[in-house]
C-alpha cells in the first residue's frame, strides 16, 4: 500500500495528468469522474462530490449529495496511455455522505459489513474467482457475436487467434499489481480465461472490476469487443465466475482438517451447509440478469443442482484437491455478470449462517447430478437452482439472511431492478416467438 506521500510522488514521477476515482454501482458497473492532478490533495483531504441520484440504485434526487473518497491502497496507473500521450491512474473510492458516515447502500460497503462481521467470529475470507469472457468481431451494428476465433479449450495459435489480446491483458494486469496465474482459450470459440491468484475479498471484488474494464480496453484498442454477459451465443458454453473460498483463522486455514475423510473440518462442512441452504437466494445476486438462467442450464458444465461434493464438477459446490492451506470450496454458479462486492458478501454471509447454526449439509453427492432421473434427484433430495430471474427474485425476497446481509437499501434496489427487468422481457415479442409461431397460428 501506498502512503499519500509515495503515491503523489509516482504522479509527479511518471507525468500523471488525471486520476480517475472509480466505484460501482448496485448493478457492479464501474463509474468514475477524472479530475485533474492537481485535485488531489482536495480528494483526499475532503473528498470529491457527486450527484447520487444519477446512480443507479443509489440515492433519491431530494438526498442526493454524496462524497467520493479514494483507498489509497487501489493507486494504479492505468498501463496505457489515451490518443493524447496523456498518462493517467486510477482509485477505486468510498461512497460517504456528506456528514462523513459510509453509504450503507454502497456495494463495497455491504462487503466491508459482512467481512466486520467474519473477524468478529475470528475469520479472515480469501476468495479466487475465476472469470471467464468473450471476444467477438466488433461488427457494424456493435451487438454481433462472431467469435473472434475457432479455438477450443488450451488450444493454441493459429487456431486460437486471441494468444496475443490475451498476453497484452495479461501484462497490462501485472502492471496493475495482478498476479497472475494462467491464462487460456476456454470451451467455446471465442471464450477465454485469466486467472489471478486469491486474496483477501475486498482486494479481490477490486481487482474483478478492474479485470472487466481492462480486459474491455484492451480489446477495443485491438479492434474487438470483449463481454461478460453470461450467455451470448446460443448453443455455447456460457461464462461463469467461479468462486474459491476459504476462511482463515490467524495463518490457519479453518477448512482443513486432516482427520477427517475429505480433509476437510466441520467449520468447512457447515460452511457448504450454509451455502445450500442460501443458494437459492445467493442466486439474485449472482446471476442478476435474464440472460444469466440461460446459462444455469444442463449441458455445458454450469451447475443446475443444488448439490456438494469432491472433484465433481457437476456440483454446485465442490472441494477442489489442495489441501492444508490450499483447502478451499469453489461455489460455481456466479456469472460473469454479477457485482462482486454483492456477490462475496452472500456468499459470506450464507456460511457465516451455517457455520453459526451448525448447518449439516448431508452427504456429499459424487455422481454425475446431470445423469440422474427426475425420480432419482427427488429421492436423494436434490433440489434445483431457481430457473428464471423471477424465481430467484421471490426467493432472496423470503430469505431474511440474505436480505439483512444486502441491507434494506440495496436489498429494495436489488428487488426494484430486478422486476423491471422481468417486467420489460416479459412483454417483449423475441424472434424466437415469430418464428415458431407466426406462420402456424
Amino acid at each position: 500500500m501506498y502512503s499519500q506521500e509515495q503515491m503523489l510522488k509516482i504522479i509527479q514521477e511518471k507525468n500523471v495528468e488525471f486520476l480517475r476515482l472509480q466505484f460501482t454501482d448496485i448493478s457492479g458497473i464501474v463509474k468514475n469522474v477524472a479530475i485533474p492532478a492537481t485535485q488531489m490533495g482536495k480528494a483526499l483531504k475532503s473528498g470529491i462530490s457527486f450527484d447520487g441520484s444519477s446512480i443507479e440504485g443509489f440515492a433519491r434526487i431530494q438526498e442526493s449529495d454524496m462524497v467520493l473518497r479514494p483507498d489509497l491502497s487501489t493507486f494504479s496507473l492505468l498501463p496505457w496511455s489515451t490518443k493524447d500521450d496523456v498518462n493517467e491512474a486510477r482509485l477505486i473510492c468510498d461512497v460517504h455522505l456528506p456528514n462523513g458516515l459510509p453509504f450503507e447502500g454502497a456495494p463495497r460497503r455491504v462487503l466491508y459489513r459482512q467481512l466486520e462481521r467474519a473477524k468478529e467470529m475470528g475469520f479472515k475470507m480469501n476468495v479466487g474467482p475465476e472469470l471467464e469472457f468473450f471476444l467477438f468481431e466488433k461488427g457494424n451494428g456493435g451487438s454481433a457475436t462472431t467469435p473472434h476465433d475457432f479455438g477450443g479449450y488450451f488450444d493454441l495459435g493459429p487456431v486460437d487467434l486471441a494468444e496475443d489480446v490475451r498476453r497484452e491483458i495479461t501484462r497490462a494486469l501485472i502492471k496493475m499489481g495482478f498476479t497472475i496465474e494462467a491464462s487460456h482459450h476456454e470451451v467455446a470459440r471465442g471464450q477465454h480465461e485469466i486467472d489471478f491468484v486469491y486474496d483477501d475479498a475486498i482486494k479481490n471484488a477490486d481487482k474483478v472490476v478492474t479485470f472487466k474494464y481492462v480486459t474491455k480496453t484492451i480489446a477495443m484498442r485491438q479492434g474487438l469487443r470483449a463481454t461478460f454477459m453470461p450467455k451470448p451465443v446460443y448453443g455455447a458454453a456460457g461464462s461463469g465466475m467461479h468462486v474459491n473460498i476459504s476462511l482463515f483463522r490467524g495463518l490457519e486455514n479453518a477448512f482443513y482438517d486432516p482427520e477427517t475423510p475429505l480433509n476437510i473440518s466441520d467449520l468447512a462442512r457447515f460452511f457448504v451447509g450454509g451455502l445450500i441452504e442460501h443458494a437459492s437466494a445467493i442466486t439474485a445476486i449472482a446471476n442478476p440478469l435474464i440472460n444469466s438462467y440461460k446459462r444455469l442450464v444442463s449441458g455445458f458444465e454450469a451447475p443446475v443442482y443444488i448439490t456438494w461434493s469432491g472433484p465433481n464438477r457437476s456440483s454446485l459446490i465442490r472441494i477442489p484437491s489442495g489441501r492444508g492451506l490450499s483447502t478451499r470450496l469453489e461455489f460455481r454458479s456466479p456469472d460473469t455478470s454479477c457485482n462482486p462486492y454483492l456477490t462475496f458478501a452472500v456468499i459470506l454471509a450464507a456460511g457465516l449462517d451455517g457455520i453459526k447454526r451448525g448447518i449439516d449439509p448431508g452427504d456429499p453427492v459424487d455422481l454425475n447430478v446431470y445423469h440422474l432421473t427426475a425420480a432419482e434427484r427427488k429421492s436423494l433430495g436434490i433440489q434445483t437452482l431457481p430457473s428464471n430471474l423471477k424465481e430467484a427474485l421471490d426467493h432472496l425476497e423470503g430469505d431474511k439472511v440474505i436480505r439483512e446481509a444486502l441491507g434494506e437499501h440495496v436489498y429494495e434496489n436489488v428487488m426494484r431492478l430486478g422486476m423491471l427487468e422481468w417486467e420489460e422481457y416479459n412483454k417483449f415479442v423475441h424472434p424466437w416467438e415469430i418464428d415458431r409461431y407466426i406462420n402456424t397460428y
